[in-house]
């Protein structure tokens, strides 16, 4: 939402980013990164962050809703510029009530691939893909044959988080209602499911949203996103890559969230250890007790281990040789945008989609196979890593996240599909 609040900007428009709850904490340093956009930090009825298991979904609605109420009247009656429209999260599809109550036109954002969105879209409408799910693999219009195990988490295992399964699939709810559909992702990476998408609904890429130094540098100022969720240690990373090698460095990092069980936690250990490359290794400290007790001594030549780290800047250096991840939407743009390959290892939510699309769709990396037990075995890690390192396949993979870097750039660029995209939705606003 920052990244494209920036891009938006550049086109001439004010614009304000709402932001609610303990994200809201760290907008002061977002401000200095981002000057070009304000940001409103406005209550959601919480004053501690809430776990995922206690968030309460219905308070929320209502606190938002009143919260941003007030401050679309604010700026209505203090701005010069009074609102004009409410780009939302599309899993907050009431959202869109608040801006119809102002007369504001509503254009819904979709933070996850529109591939996963349209998996939704369908067991929302539950025609073609009715839950629970029967047989080894479902056909859906403009995607690949998926698998079970393919499919978002929530569908696999209904009963795992029945929460965000409503909520995943109450976006749809009202989403006829939207003027607009703003996509993180571009044309040419998506272009069969956005062709059908186009059919049904006024959507729009706007995407990859990530800082401009890292595509086409053309918003001067844009070289990060300005917000980290724990402090990283950039000198270290990037001092310990500048020794190392073009291409020879696997960074290994399972996102802000995911939490490894002990024993994961130890194949992944040994995994790296023994594929004998460089790696650069993110393990929060929150997770630092489940490495193996001698793992630090006996890695201390070949491997860094940090609690947190720049990852763009990482990605983006020379050194880096394949990214082993989670595969979380915004990662998988990342190493898409950078041309790096990945080592697949989703564990729940969109994760798995987008796996299914690295592997067999856009041909950048590997996916590691579970055992019988759900655990990806040191074994299965350091073949995988090989693989995308010193494989033949590894090479075509390393050309084609290239030509995927290529094609981001130019989706971004003056002229380009994303944003042509951005200046037609503009244009649209400054005549509505």
């Amino acid at each position: 939402m920052l990244q494209f609040s920036k891009r938006l900007a550049s086109k001439g428009p004010k614009v304000t980013l709402v932001m609610t709850g303990t994200m809201s904490t760290g907008y002061k340093s977002m401000q200095a990164q981002a000057r070009s956009v304000a940001i409103e930090p406005i209550s959601d009825g919480s004053d501690e962050a809430k776990s995922l298991g206690n968030w309460d979904h219905d308070l929320f609605k209502a606190m938002v809703s009143e919260s941003l109420a007030k401050l679309i009247e604010k700026l209505g009656k203090s701005s010069k510029y009074p609102p004009k429209c409410l780009v939302y999260d599309s899993v907050m599809p009431w959202a869109i009530d608040v801006a119809r109550h102002y007369g504001l036109t509503g254009a819904a954002f979709f933070t996850q691939s529109c591939a996963v969105k349209a998996i939704y879209y369908h067991a929302h409408v539950g025609s073609i893909l009715r839950m629970p799910l029967e047989g080894p693999t479902v056909s859906l219009p403009s995607l690949p044959l998926l698998g079970i195990d393919d499919l978002p988490s929530f569908l696999c295992d209904t009963d795992s988080y029945p929460a965000f399964l409503t909520l995943v699939l109450n976006q749809f709810s009202n989403i006829q209602e939207a003027n607009w559909i703003l996509c993180n992702t571009f044309d040419m990476l998506e272009d069969e499911i956005m062709t059908w998408m186009a059919s049904q609904w006024p959507v729009k890429t706007i995407g990859p949203a990530i800082p401009s130094v890292y595509l086409d540098k053309r918003l001067e100022d844009d070289k990060e996103y300005g917000l980290n969720l724990f402090k990283p240690d950039a000198d270290a990373c990037m001092k310990w890559l500048d020794t190392k090698e073009t291409g020879s460095v696997i960074y290994a990092s399972f996102g802000s969230l995911v939490a490894l069980g002990e024993e994961q936690m130890e194949e992944v250990a040994w995994g790296l250890k023994n594929s004998n490359c460089y790696f650069l290794w993110v393990v929060r400290e929150s997770e630092e007790k489940k490495l193996p007790s001698n793992f630090l001594q006996e890695t201390a030549e070949k491997g860094l281990v940090v609690s947190w780290c720049p990852q763009l800047e990482v990605l983006a250096h020379e050194a880096a040789g394949c990214f082993m991840t989670h595969c979380g939407w915004n990662s998988t743009l990342e190493a898409l945008s950078l041309g790096v390959p990945l080592v697949a290892m989703p564990q729940w939510t969109d994760q798995t989609t987008n796996a299914k699309f690295i592997v067999d769709v856009w041909k950048v990396g590997v996916r590691i196979k579970l055992d019988e037990k759900g655990i990806a075995t040191k074994e299965e890690i350091e073949m995988c890593i090989k693989e995308v390192m010193e494989g033949e396949r590894g090479k075509e993979m390393k050309k084609n996240s290239m030509r995927w870097k290529e094609l981001a750039k130019e989706a971004v660029d003056e002229g380009g599909s994303s944003d042509k995209n951005i200046v037609e939705f503009v244009a649209k606003l400054a005549h509505s």
